[in-house]
């Protein structure tokens, strides 16, 4: 494919050291010959923000593998409402479920920052992967039980928790997913749109228990940045024991 078709096609030299493979913790089981493979099939992609990668109903080829940015992967009801099953971030791999299963995608990925690179592994080449490399298979076997769990338990939280619990639940999630800075400040920018959708509520009630933790003396909300006053007390309201290690 020549320079014009790669641009084009929003594809970038996988051989871009800035996004390299190496150091992910997924790939860290794999040796020489095992990541060579993967390096010689792989095509790095580079999207825009709000751009999809893949779309709920499609059926993948292959899987991604998240080297920079932040990718939303979500879910559209019945009535046509977006709802967020979670955030990715750099080293994590979407898609594969499907693929393992045979199944059309059952959820959409899209880019949310303005330079999301993932790359592309063709789907006989994860499988290969797979089928050599026990370390690797039990690291995928973990994936799915741990995303198993995270589902279960936002079930759990919708049927049982009330809306200040899953509030602050949701907000220590994505704490603990992509840290704060030295002011305490979220490392990931999410409208309150979006953050209505992961808990299961409608914006303006969401608005609401965040103004409450506000004037608290929770939550700083300036200039659409989350920052964390009191840490504990969110503890204490998500009313949930496994926040301790936060």
């Amino acid at each position: 494919m020549d320079a014009a078709a790669m641009v084009r096609n929003n594809i970038i030299p996988i051989e871009t050291n800035e996004w390299g493979l190496d150091d992910l913790p997924l790939l860290r089981d794999l040796d020489e010959n095992e990541m060579n493979l993967v390096k010689s099939n792989a095509v790095n992609k580079i999207y825009k923000k709000r751009i999809n990668i893949y779309r709920e109903g499609s059926r993948h080829a292959g899987v991604y593998i998240l080297l920079n940015g932040i990718v939303k992967i979500y879910k559209i009801g019945s009535k046509g409402k977006q709802h967020i099953l979670r955030f990715a971030q750099r080293g994590d791999i979407i898609a594969y479920r499907s693929l393992l299963s045979n199944e059309l995608a059952c959820s959409s990925a899209k880019a949310h920052d303005d330079n999301v690179i993932v790359s592309y592994v063709p789907h006989h080449i994860f499988l290969e992967l797979l089928h050599r490399n026990r370390n690797f298979t039990q690291a995928i076997m973990k994936m799915i039980c741990r995303e198993l769990y995270d589902s279960n338990a936002i079930v759990t939280d919708f049927a049982q928790k009330r809306l200040r619990e899953r509030t602050a639940k949701i907000l220590l999630l994505l704490k603990k997913e992509f840290g704060v800075d030295f002011y305490n400040t979220l490392q990931i920018q999410v409208t309150r749109m979006d953050l209505a959708n992961m808990i299961g509520t409608v914006t303006e009630s969401l608005i609401r228990v965040l103004s409450e933790f506000r004037d608290e003396g929770l939550l700083d909300l300036s200039h659409k940045n989350i920052v964390f006053l009191d840490i504990q007390k969110l503890h204490r309201i998500a009313n949930f024991s496994q926040y301790n290690h936060f």
